[in-house]
């Protein structure tokens, strides 16, 4: 069972990463100003591309847009990049590769920038891995950088080029902007964007903002009944019986689960931590060799909270639908619940303690309009006899698992 559920959520997953190449509706505009309609290949870009994958047709062959053939390109309500001959500072952020010059030390570079904001004055980002920079220009004229540096200073502290604020101040005022709004502006995204949008709207202009993304929703507090199919047995390396084999039990078990999405590669990933309440019980019957003893009876009445820590990806189908996977590491609370072995007569022959360790699970899953779940999850053998010393026991479990998410 274990190979063939592991087989299966392999074999799923390379279809749904295969599946999950998007083009979405875009444009591009080539060096002789067309502007061409056509299908982007949205790959959610951490830096900025110099070349990005597009289709003609939703059947057609893929092909490439370089940054020497494409003035322009974008995905229709989502980011859009034009290419720009830029004066920008490549100087290190790193500490430890601070310069000594507080001055931007500049190389014109030919780059796709990502537009911010759209307006009387535009804002845009160029990212390239540890790297960060901003540029704008107003009523459309050559495109500047926004000047911010870090430094080292003659007596070895940390100085910072705030250049950016005076430029902010200078060229891009209204009426109503008061000077301790400029001096409290970092030289982040989010600063920026806010004071390119207040701008625009004090010049009565209309803003473009591609920073607008739709709502999502970051957390997700999920009810999670389930149906469990467990099994155990328990072995002895002293006593006589050798072992126990309990049956495959049908159980139900309750949990809520608190799923964290992650902000980044397009809201792919999630940690989720899920207490969760699970019963087992069962009887097995084993023969024991002394004869005068009689068969023996195994009662096990075993309950306890687990607390799966899981990470979590999605695989996006559409706008509604999407399949998930799991794994997870199994914190399993045991309330005092035992094993009781019993002679024919009744008699008490053992009893033993459970005290259990944790496991792991892996599970696969579907969600449906970020509302209605359903989900498979396999958990490896668990040992739930942890302090005895003479016995070792083998708990699993497979569930089957619906969900309904409140927010």
């Amino acid at each position: 069972m274990k190979k063939q559920l592991l087989f299966l959520l392999i074999m799923i997953i390379s279809f749904c990463s295969y599946g999950q190449i998007s083009f979405e509706n875009g444009y591009y505009i080539n060096n002789s100003n067309e502007k061409i309609s056509c299908l982007i290949k949205n790959i959610d870009w951490n830096n900025n591309p110099t070349q990005f994958e597009y289709k003609l047709s939703e059947n057609s062959e893929s092909q490439k847009g370089t940054i020497k053939s494409v003035k322009e390109f974008g995905i229709n309500n989502i980011s859009k990049y034009i290419r720009s001959t830029v004066n920008i500072d490549r100087s290190s952020d790193n500490i430890n590769d601070l310069s000594d010059d507080k001055n931007p030390i500049y190389n014109k570079e030919i780059l796709f920038l990502k537009v911010l904001i759209e307006g009387k004055s535009n804002l845009y980002e160029y990212a390239d891995v540890n790297l960060k920079r901003y540029f704008y220009n107003i009523d459309n004229a050559i495109i500047e950088p926004l000047i911010y540096k870090r430094f080292n200073t003659i007596d070895k502290n940390i100085g910072k080029n705030y250049r950016f604020r005076q430029q902010l101040w200078v060229n891009l005022k209204c009426p109503n902007f008061k000077l301790s709004q400029i001096e409290n502006i970092d030289y982040k995204k989010n600063d920026l964007v806010k004071y390119f949008i207040e701008y625009n709207e004090c010049q009565n202009a209309t803003v473009i903002n591609y920073e607008q993304k739709q709502k999502i929703d970051f957390f997700n507090l999920t009810l999670r009944p389930r149906i469990n199919n467990s099994s155990l047995y328990i072995v002895s390396s002293t006593s006589n019986p050798k072992s126990f084999d309990f049956d495959n039990e049908i159980g139900f078990g309750f949990g809520i689960e608190f799923e964290f999405i992650l902000p980044y590669n397009k809201n792919k990933w999630a940690i989720a931590i899920e207490p969760t309440y699970q019963n087992y019980k069962s009887e097995t019957i084993s023969t024991y060799d002394n004869v005068s003893g009689g068969d023996l009876t195994a009662n096990v009445d075993y309950s306890s909270i687990e607390i799966p820590f899981s990470i979590r990806h999605y695989f996006f189908l559409n706008k509604n639908s999407k399949i998930f996977v799991n794994a997870s590491y199994i914190l399993d609370v045991s309330s005092k619940t035992l094993i009781e072995l019993t002679r024919v007569d009744g008699s008490n022959f053992n009893t033993l303690e459970i005290n259990s360790r944790n496991n792991f699970g892996m599970g696969i899953g579907f969600k449906q309009s970020d509302k209605y779940s359903l989900e498979i999850r396999y958990q490896t053998s668990r040992e739930i006899l942890g302090n005895d010393q003479a016995w070792s026991s083998n708990y699993k479990t497979l569930s089957f698992i619906i969900g309904y998410s409140f927010f």
